[in-house]
């Protein structure tokens, strides 16, 4: 698709620079736990837009709260059921890989700041600091790592782990965006690398490890991978048609499943002593954050790094002396949180089909308030302010800080003599914001609700540090206190290569070329032209391609350092074209797309044509062309599938969606056809 790249970021940015907040204090209202838990349920139903939600709050070695919700029925629209239990628990498998991985430290079998080429011998990289990153920065996202290398790791009714098998061949060709251990930025493939390693030391797979050593003494009997779940939660996108099982093949990163009520009482687990010694509990707790580059600012944020859990400072228990542990979990289709308090044995998950994960957090954390007030605990919830401040002249010095900076995209900072900071946001569709200096060194909006400053890190990056708390009725409140973005340096290229790579971020539309059959991606493509449709091409950063410095007509690096969350998932990019003079987009994360200019038009033959998968396994792509109208039936071979798209990316017939095996062709659409290397498609067109 035409800017995939710039496109995703787009939807990431909006969520992670929300400056302009709502109220400044939070309601305190009696309610008991049933009460809260599915009022608060239902906050997070409706606000996040999910179709069904569970919940489930254990304490004292039991579930004392449990329940479904299903979302209110359109205008016109049959009542909705609650259908299935269990959900896909995305990035809360972290926990269970970082369990792991803290039983065999305990066994003596791993260390921690032992070096991950220990472990697994066959690990390299083209980048030599790879020989630094320790099994602990695999854990707190400090491993420099570039971030996501799951291609084909995203499926429809599919249990393949290709993506696990071959992440250490699509880490040998990449390099690091920062030294291991300088500070902690959100890593998939850390976790993903974690699960190897749990694989190499114990010597089993991955799901049967789990299933010994955590969910067995647990007592835990529904936890699945994707392969064993059963009565799953359906899934949807569009239509009011569910969607096949979701299944990540990194189990270790996002890939189990679990009912509400598993979910809690693993969390319960980790409040004593059952699976890991008092030691390792206290570790995966510590603020791992803090060994690197981070804010020094005593304010919320919605991220402060342990081992594994997302956040070991988390609002309000934190203020009140109460640690709460964190984690968040996200696939395209399923969300999730679980809050652990491990002084009060108390835990709480929340898991919904739709939604919004942090919702879902901040749903279990409500219901943890209110089981700890019926215990005579009470959480001052009050909003914390910004420090009291008054508009004052501006130093001059500050004028340099002015700008272009980088984080999920490209946005350009602007400031005058006057005091006044400008955001403008490059393609994402946020307005533009304005804040003005005060006598503390911040640059504050309207209504003094937010702030900004400018600091100069140790490494000699400049970032711009947010910081602003919002409330969420129903829900409580978040706060931030992050660096947004780092400052781009200049990168002066001539006009003829800026140029070049202007036209083609313009102009070219690209396609997957080495996605299985079933991945997500074929079905998101449609969702992702939509959002770009309408959007006019916005300027760019002189000397870049989003946040990618140019490097030279082919070549494209990765450009940003900031810790936390908005720096996470970055690759260097490279373009090629082949003998035929297609051009090609190779990413170091080890995706690969066509320009769609070079697919060949549908051939129909004499009624019946045959379409190969060749030895590099490569998508085979078409327009349909004259074919536009004629109905194509599909005989499938065995691990493969086909789509088809009309002309604006909506897909109309599906194999691996709608089990179609036939397609009347669209005008001006596309068809692809995926699958193992030698799989033969035999076509037939009426």
């Amino acid at each position: 698709m035409k800017h995939t790249y710039r496109r995703l970021g787009t939807l990431l940015l909006a969520l992670a620079l929300c400056l302009s907040l709502s109220a400044p204090a939070l309601a305190a209202e009696e309610k008991d736990l049933k009460t809260t838990a599915r009022e608060a349920a239902e906050t997070a139903l409706v606000y996040g837009g999910a179709s069904q939600i569970s919940w489930a709050v254990w304490q004292d070695g039991k579930i004392v709260e449990s329940g479904s919700q299903a979302a209110p029925a359109g205008e016109g629209q049959p009542k909705r059921t609650v259908s299935g239990s269990a959900y896909g628990i995305g990035s809360v498998s972290k926990i269970y890989t970082t369990v792991a991985a803290m039983q065999l430290v305990e066994k003596g079998r791993l260390e921690l700041d032992k070096p991950v080429t220990t472990y697994l011998p066959d690990f390299k990289m083209a980048d030599q600091r790879y020989r630094d990153i320790t099994v602990r920065m695999l854990l707190n996202h400090s491993s420099g790592l570039m971030g996501s290398s799951m291609g084909s790791g995203i499926l429809f009714d599919d249990p393949s782990e290709l993506a696990a098998d071959t992440l250490l061949e699509r880490l040998a060709g990449q390099r690091l965006k920062a030294d291991p251990g300088a500070y902690s930025v959100y890593c998939n493939d850390g976790f993903t690398l974690a699960q190897l390693v749990v694989e190499a030391v114990s010597g089993m797979e991955f799901m049967d490890y789990i299933q010994a050593n955590l969910l067995k003494p647990a007592g835990l009997k529904n936890t699945w991978s994707p392969a064993e779940a059963q009565d799953t939660a359906p899934i949807y996108q569009d239509s009011a048609r569910p969607l096949p099982k979701d299944c990540l093949g990194v189990l270790g990163t996002g890939g189990l499943y679990a009912t509400a009520e598993d979910l809690a009482a693993f969390g319960g687990a980790l409040t004593g002593t059952k699976l890991l010694k008092q030691s390792s509990l206290d570790a995966m707790a510590a603020p791992e954050y803090a060994r690197g580059i981070w804010p020094e600012e005593e304010a919320p944020d919605a991220l402060s790094y342990g081992l594994g859990w997302d956040s070991v400072e988390w609002f309000p228990f934190y203020e009140n002396g109460v640690t709460a542990l964190v984690k968040g979990g996200d696939t395209q289709y399923y969300h999730a949180g679980l809050v652990v308090v491990p002084e009060h044995r108390m835990a709480a998950a929340v898991l919904s089909s739709g939604g919004v994960s942090t919702y879902d957090e901040l749903a279990a954390s409500q219901m943890l308030i209110a089981a700890l007030r019926a215990k005579g605990v009470e959480m001052d919830e009050t909003a914390p302010a910004l420090p009291e401040a008054k508009p004052a002249a501006m130093p001059k010095e500050l004028l340099d800080n002015a700008g272009y900076y980088g984080s999920l995209l490209p946005y350009k900072v602007d400031l005058s003599a006057e005091g006044v900071l400008t955001m403008n946001y490059l393609g994402a569709g946020v307005p533009t914001q304005t804040f003005t200096y005060h006598d503390d060194g911040t640059f504050r909006d309207e209504s003094g609700m937010a702030c900004l400053k400018f600091v100069k890190e140790s490494n000699g990056e400049t970032y711009l540090y947010q910081r602003a708390f919002s409330v969420i009725p129903g829900l409580g409140g978040l706060g931030t206190s992050n660096y947004a973005a780092v400052k781009l340096p200049e990168n002066s290229i001539s006009p003829e290569l800026q140029a070049k790579w202007e036209a083609f971020t313009s102009n070219t539309d690209i396609l997957p070329m080495n996605e299985r059959y079933s991945s997500q991606i074929y079905l998101a493509l449609g969702s992702l032209a939509e959002s770009g449709e309408a959007e006019a091409e916005p300027e760019g950063v002189p000397g870049y391609v989003s946040t990618l410095r140019i490097v030279d007509e082919n070549h494209a690096r990765y450009a940003v350092q900031i810790p936390g969350n908005v720096g996470r998932d970055g690759y260097d990019l490279e373009l090629r074209r082949d003998e035929k003079g297609a051009l090609w987009m190779l990413q170091s994360n080890g995706a690969v797309y066509m320009d769609k200019a070079a697919a060949p038009v549908l051939s129909t033959g004499d009624g019946s044509v045959r379409c190969t998968i060749q030895p590099d396994g490569y998508a085979r792509w078409y327009k349909v062309g004259d074919a536009a109208g004629k109905t194509m039936a599909v005989q499938l071979p065995e691990d493969a599938g086909f789509w088809v798209y009309d002309k604006d990316w909506k897909v109309t017939a599906s194999s691996v969606v709608w089990d179609d095996s036939s397609a009347e062709l669209p005008e001006d659409g596309i068809v692809v056809f995926a699958g193992d290397p030698g799989a033969q498609f035999q076509l037939t067109f009426s």
